[in-house]
């Protein structure tokens, strides 16, 4: 079972893909950022859109996992990342993928042990769990974690992997 893990943010959306094999073995797929630059906010998230569509056609993943917004002082910072998390969410549905959520707090503690490690944590975490991955920094590695989040969580649900 491929899931693909997104870390939802305007300039930069993290992504990662892992397979999940019988037995609960993770393996890294790919990973990676879709990034846009500083400017109008409707360009920024077709940008986002299109990135993560080609995403899912490249790697074909079969569930979504996608990081929960948290509360942020910053009122028009919030706004903007719930557009970038719309986005995030939108894409995979409309794919006809299963999307689940994850509040950070409970990816940290799934893949560190500790609902408030720092991203230095969870990126170490990341590449003791996923062998061989090299994440491009620390957005595609919290998307990484958000998906091992999911495969552990649907594991010991007793589930199959988006049942």
């Amino acid at each position: 079972m491929r899931i693909i893990g997104i870390d939802p943010g305007l300039r930069r959306t993290g992504w990662g893909v892992i397979e999940r094999r019988e037995g609960g073995r993770l393996s890294h797929v790919a990973s990676g950022v879709v990034a846009t630059q500083a400017g109008d906010l409707a360009p920024r998230l077709a940008v986002l859109a299109a990135g993560l569509r080609a995403v899912l056609a490249a790697h074909a993943p079969q569930i979504a996992s996608v990081e929960k917004t948290f509360v942020n002082r910053d009122p028009a910072g919030a706004l903007k990342l719930g557009h970038a998390r719309a986005i995030a969410l939108l894409v995979p549905a409309e794919a006809g993928l299963s999307v689940f959520e994850y509040a950070p707090n409970e990816v940290k503690k799934t893949v560190v042990g500790v609902g408030h490690a720092e991203k230095a944590q969870v990126a170490h975490m990341v590449k003791i769990l996923l062998p061989g991955a090299a994440p491009g920094g620390a957005d595609a590695a919290d998307a990484l974690a958000i998906a091992i989040c999911h495969a552990q969580h649907a594991g010991f649900a007793g589930l199959r992997v988006g049942a």
